[in-house]
């Protein structure tokens, strides 16, 4: 394996695929699917937080860092190697590190208010809950934008079109 993008997609996997099987034997908690309500007939409410996080948490937390920085890692092996320039490493990863963020927040806002049992709330949501709801879909804006405004530099560049014209040109396809 010559790329170094698989290598690194292969280990991200590889890593993700331990920290699945550590889960899986991880010792179950009691009532970590929930538990009937006491009072409504039908709804289910959760049981202790901490202790569903107690054993897997940490694992939890790296798995969602590794696959945020798969998605980044899949991206960069969409681009063609020619256009895998510096700024576009650069941006990759500045877009890992602010979906990383974006994460943090979620997972240790969520461990704060399991701990404190208060939390603060923005556009209607707990600060945990917002980070998920808005911050998930704000985290991938960077990779659009990348993909968007960068499209000539970074996917299909002028030189990419002036050669794809040729071929068509040069079998009779224009």
């Amino acid at each position: 394996m010559r790329n170094p993008i698989i290598v690194a997609i292969f280990a991200i996997c590889s890593v993700m695929a331990l920290i699945l099987l550590a889960i899986i034997v991880a010792d179950p908690i009691a009532n970590s699917g929930g538990m009937p309500h006491p009072t409504i007939a039908g709804l289910m409410v959760g049981g202790d937080g901490a202790a569903r996080l107690e054993e897997i948490g940490g694992l939890a937390f790296a798995f969602q860092c590794l696959l945020l920085l798969l998605i980044v890692a899949l991206c960069a092996l969409g681009v063609s190697p020619r256009h895998r320039t510096p700024q576009l490493y650069a941006l990759l990863l500045l877009t890992y590190l602010f979906t990383l963020l974006i994460w943090w927040q979620m997972y240790f806002g969520h461990l704060d208010y399991l701990e404190t049992r208060t939390t603060g709330y923005f556009l209607g949501f707990p600060l945990a809950t917002a980070w998920q709801m808005y911050g998930t879909w704000f985290g991938a804006i960077p990779l659009i934008l990348i993909y968007t405004l960068g499209f000539k530099k970074f996917i299909h560049s002028d030189e990419d079109e002036a050669s794809y014209q040729q071929l068509l040109k040069d079998n009779g396809m224009e």
